[in-house]
């Protein structure tokens, strides 16, 4: 297939192009780690926990060892031959690659069958044995709180986020981490008000479930370490790897081709531990595919619980905010308490409130891990604030677009945490939306058996900035142009943007460009694809590169 390289004056940024992947996807020859077979590889299969807390007494593997056709049955001891403190995490060093004296959760990984055969495999899996003394579980968020039921006796910090650098090593308690803000006197606020509402609102655990599961690949040498994975953070991957191994990061590669899917699950480390230790163990390239079930004891989204309190003025205006919320956090913390924290500090809502108290907690439960799900903790709040928000003009017989008006945050005005306010245009989006959904108008809600019902919400997110994204742009010899840079394209289109941005310096064709995705070894570093913030900050890194590149 012959591609154009000749110059263009057209604007790319903005011009209606065909994903750039799109012929691949459709003819089924776009590249997926699902696809990948390696010579010699050997499948894994993970035997899991049947209870949701206790210590771990016996582990028979030897009908498994015995079953015609498997290469060999891995647990925690041997892990420990290869890495002696097997642990890992974004904010705590609280998760074994197998299971170390106790599982905490139904389905926690405990041994790993290998085999050339998948089915084999799995049919071993089924003649493993383990025996428990079972301890008591803590499942709710809020009473993790109080509970004598403690998930984890010791927490390490891991030190990977600056701002989670203040974190201390803890004993015997299931909070790991307390997030609290304080503006002006709410209490007194709450005396002064003409009204005071409360409510509780619950959120559940909520499934990724991306199309492509989770799955990773490793081969290994003596000295290296190739990691194949659908992960949507290479660069964080190869950086725990290479401590885990005590090696330097050059010797480990992470690839990453095309993610079926992501929202969140596939960020920091997943299988991608557990298929190295097992490649270096067997010195052979080892694959884990997880079922769509299997994703199920692997990453949730939190389920929460929120209660709000808002004191309110006769004129309709919110004096004061006090919000608790607990985080359920299951039983290893991944990324949860930057969710607690980032999160926690838009629970006010996007309302211009003079006093505030916000906590929020990270809790440990004995449930599968939570992490990140589209939004970071922010729908859970966005929800049940402004679900309190309707209750609270219902009360005061106030038009719920109007009771919103008065309380908006505004242009130059304070968030809660004191940082102001702008380029935000909320009170010119509400007015907006007001405008297309004819709220002044009468609405049919119908009869009988069809109803229907209309409302209105206003959010925001807590934003990561600055962070780093690195990009390389290449023009060769005979003027074509190759784009380097490790943002993985999850379904969202990014390989097309960068080669519309990269296209737009150089004037060329987007579809002239080619985009090499995540290798550690050949693109360079960055930190994460996640919270809607590669098109900026990825996009920013290749413009600079490609107007180095012209000049």
């Amino acid at each position: 297939m012959k591609r154009a390289t000749q110059s263009t004056e057209t604007p790319q940024v903005g011009r209606s192009v065909p994903r750039l992947e799109s012929w691949l996807k459709v003819t089924g020859r776009a590249e997926y780690v699902h696809n990948l077979r390696l010579p010699g590889m050997l499948y894994g299969k993970i035997f899991r926990s049947t209870v949701a807390h206790g210590r771990i007494k016996r582990i028979d593997v030897a009908a498994a060892q015995a079953l015609a056709g498997v290469y060999r049955v891995v647990t925690s001891r041997e892990v420990r031959e290869v890495i002696p403190d097997p642990y890992y995490g974004p904010a705590f060093h609280d998760q074994p690659i197998l299971a170390i004296d106790k599982v905490r959760y139904v389905g926690e990984p405990v041994a790993v069958v290998l085999a050339s055969d998948p089915h084999v495999a799995e049919e071993a899996v089924h003649l493993i044995t383990a025996e428990y003394e079972e301890l008591p579980a803590v499942y709710d968020e809020v009473e993790a709180m109080t509970s004598k039921a403690i998930v984890h006796e010791v927490l390490r910090p891991a030190g990977t986020f600056p701002d989670l650098k203040h974190l201390k090593d803890r004993k015997n308690t299931n909070v790991a981490l307390e997030f609290r803000l304080r503006r002006g006197n709410a209490e007194k606020a709450f005396r002064d008000a003409h009204r005071v509402f409360e409510h509780r609102f619950s959120t559940q655990q909520v499934m990724h479930t991306p199309l492509e599961p989770l799955v990773s690949v490793a081969e290994s040498t003596e000295s290296s370490l190739t990691i194949h994975t659908a992960s949507q953070s290479p660069s964080f991957v190869r950086i725990e790897i290479a401590r885990l191994l005590g090696w330097p990061e050059n010797k480990v590669r992470v690839r990453v081709p095309f993610l079926g899917g992501g929202f969140g699950a596939k960020l920091y480390i997943k299988l991608e531990a557990l298929v190295s230790v097992l490649s270096l163990l067997a010195r052979r390239p080892v694959k884990i595919s997880l079922t769509m079930e299997e994703q199920f004891f692997t990453i949730t989204k939190h389920a929460s619980t929120f209660r709000i309190k808002s004191g309110v003025s006769k004129e309709g205006r919110i004096l004061a905010r006090e919000c608790e919320v607990w985080w359920n956090g299951g039983a290893y913390a991944d990324i949860g308490p930057r969710v607690t924290q980032k999160s926690g500090f838009t629970a006010p809502g996007p309302y211009d409130i003079e006093h505030v108290a916000v906590d929020s907690y990270a809790l440990y439960t004995n449930l599968p891990p939570a992490g990140a799900l589209r939004g970071f903790g922010i729908p859970q709040l966005v929800w049940a604030y402004e679900g309190h928000t309707d209750l609270m003009a219902r009360e005061l017989g106030i038009d719920p677009i109007e009771f919103r008006r008065r309380n908006l945050l505004r242009e130059g005005r304070p968030q809660a945490t004191g940082t102001v306010m702008k380029d935000a245009a909320l009170e010119k989006v509400l007015e907006r939306i007001s405008v297309l959904m004819e709220w002044g108008k009468p609405f049919d809600r119908g009869a009988g058996t069809i109803r229907k019902g209309r409302g209105i919400a206003i959010g925001f997110k807590a934003c990561v900035s600055p962070t780093t994204s690195l990009a390389a742009v290449n023009v060769n010899a005979d003027g074509s142009c190759i784009v380097y840079c490790s943002t993985a394209d999850m379904g969202q289109g990014s390989d097309t943007a960068m080669a519309q941005i990269a296209g737009e310096v150089l004037h060329m064709a987007a579809e002239s460009i080619t985009v090499v995705h995540s290798d550690t070894d050949v693109t360079p570093y960055d930190m994460a694809t996640l919270g809607s913030r590669s098109l900026f900050h990825m996009g920013n890194a290749v413009k600079l590169a490609a107007e180095d590149a012209l000049s």
